[in-house]
Formats: C-alpha cells, structure tokens, sequence
C-alpha cells in the first residue's frame, strides 16, 4: 500500500463514521502484515517470493483490507511486501531453517523501512502497526531503528498485535498504559475466555493492553464499549458490541464473538481477529493518539 495510489487500505466499511483521510493527514503508517504464506498450492519454500500473484492478491484482500485500512483514518498508510517466512517456520523442528527464514524476512521489512525514511517521511510522526508475522517483525523494527536514536521523537505509537511481545523488551518504549500515551506500543492475543494452551504462551511477562479501554489492567470491558468489529464482509459495516475484552496471564479474554452465523464458530483461539473483533476502537485510539502527540510536540 501506499497514500496516493489505489489500493485497499484506502477502503473502509460502509458506515458514515469513518472516511480515508490519507491526502492531508499530518501523520505516516507503517504497517506489516502477517504471515499469507501458509501452504498454498505452489507454498513449497521457506519463504515467499514477493513476484508470487496469487499470494499478493491473498494479502491485499486479508490483511491490507480487514486491518491495514483501520489506519486510514489517521495517517498515510505504507504497507510493504516482504519475503515472508512460511507460517510452517513457527512449528517446524528446523529451528536453524526457520530462524534464517525469519531473518530474510525482516531484512526485507528493515530495507523497506529505511526505503520509506529516505524517500517519504520527511519527518513526519509515525505509527507503526503489524499483525503476527508483522508484529514480530515490528517488535525488532522498534528496537533497531527507534530504540535510543532520534527516530523515537517522531514515534507516535506502535500496535504489534498477536504475538508474545516481552512487556519489558525496550528500554526507551514502554507498554501504553492509557488510550493517550504516546512513544509506547501496545499488543495483545486474543483467545476465548477461559480458554488456555500451552501452544499459546501466557503469563504476566507479556505485554497485553485493552483494546476497549487501553489498561494494562485486568479491569474487565463489556462489549458495550466494543465500537464496532469487521468481520467477513467487510462492506456489510461493522458490528458494534461484538465481544468484550479482559485481560488475562498476558493474554486478552473474548466472549464468542457474536454475529449472523457465529453459532458456526467453534474454535476458540481468536488469532486471526485480534485486529478485526477491535476495528473501529483501534481505528479510534490510533487517531486520539496523533491527536494528542501533534498537542504535545506543539507544545514544546
């Protein structure tokens, strides 16, 4: 994706509520989307090639449409591709193999980044935002080139969602602790409440925020705060109240989502949705953060 070219992170649910402010903001979004790579016909390698049609074309309509376009609202939305590592790396006995898939993909994502500092930014504040793979990749992006250098002062936020991301793991970038804070990161997993599993590493290490209240806490948030969620049919509009949020052993508790068709729903890791069950309160805090990071940049 990229602002000034057609692509589907300009979209947005059909909803009065929301429209693509990308030409005039003030604010850039770098996003990082998750792992697509995961076993197609043709998905033979260790990662996937970015000249792959079919696996760009299965990018864009998931994860460019259902999350990269939350960002809209906010900010000019740069989405990369990237050498993906295969979703095989996460389980495979081949630690060695997956760990050099793992590191030819970030260096895709690093060239990226510093493809779009010299040649878009211009100093503009950022957002950086990533799912899964992405936010892994997001997680190392942080480190390496906001983590103690100038960078960090155009920081405005970070969300790296759906990964277990160390709540202690960057010295200069905290975990937001409220829906204002800005130069933090905010991440979370979302499993059905009461469900536990070891595939899913759990306890308080981990850096887990509210998405409908933006605590740290364990303070439990109805669904009546749940704006509204975009599930399959994205131009249908979003679902406002569609699962709550609570936060728990460094994971965040849903109720079974409810939607036409959700008594179909039987698993209870809420992975793929971790962005989408929270559309339109992340949509939301993204641009109080700009907000309130543009009041206090003037400030100084």
């Amino acid at each position: 994706a990229l602002p000034g070219r057609e692509d589907l992170a300009d979209l947005i649910p059909d909803t009065s509520l929301f429209s693509d402010n990308q030409e005039d903001s003030p604010i850039d979004v770098f996003f990082i989307h998750p792992t697509t790579y995961s076993g197609d016909r043709g998905h033979r390698h260790w990662n996937g090639s970015t000249d792959d049609q079919r696996l760009n074309k299965k990018t864009d309509e998931g994860s460019i449409k259902y999350q990269g376009s939350i960002f809209n609202g906010v900010g000019k939305v740069y989405a990369p591709r990237y050498r993906q590592a295969h979703i095989h790396s996460y389980f495979t006995k081949d630690t060695t193999s997956a760990g050099k898939a793992f590191e030819l993909a970030y260096k895709d994502i690093a060239k990226a980044f510093q493809y779009y500092l010299e040649h878009y930014n211009q100093g503009r504040p950022i957002i950086l935002a990533g799912h899964s793979q992405g936010a892994q990749h997001g997680f190392t992006l942080l480190r390496e080139f906001f983590e103690g250098t100038k960078l960090l002062d155009q920081l405005v936020a970070a969300y790296i969602v759906g990964m277990p991301i160390p709540r202690c793991g960057l010295n200069t970038i905290p975990i937001c602790q409220d829906e204002l804070d800005i130069q933090c990161f905010c991440s979370w997993r979302t499993l059905k409440t009461g469900y536990t599993t070891q595939k899913t590493p759990q306890g308080p290490d981990y850096g887990i925020t509210n998405p409908l209240n933006w605590s740290t806490l364990d303070t439990y948030a109805p669904d009546s705060l749940n704006l509204g969620g975009v599930l399959r049919k994205f131009e249908g509009g979003v679902l406002p109240g569609v699962t709550d949020a609570q936060i728990r052993n460094g994971v965040l508790w849903a109720a079974k989502p409810e939607f036409k068709g959700s008594i179909f729903l039987t698993f209870k890791n809420y992975h793929i949705a971790d962005f989408n069950l929270y559309y339109s309160n992340v949509r939301l805090n993204a641009q109080q953060r700009a907000e309130q990071f543009l009041k206090e940049k003037a400030q100084n």
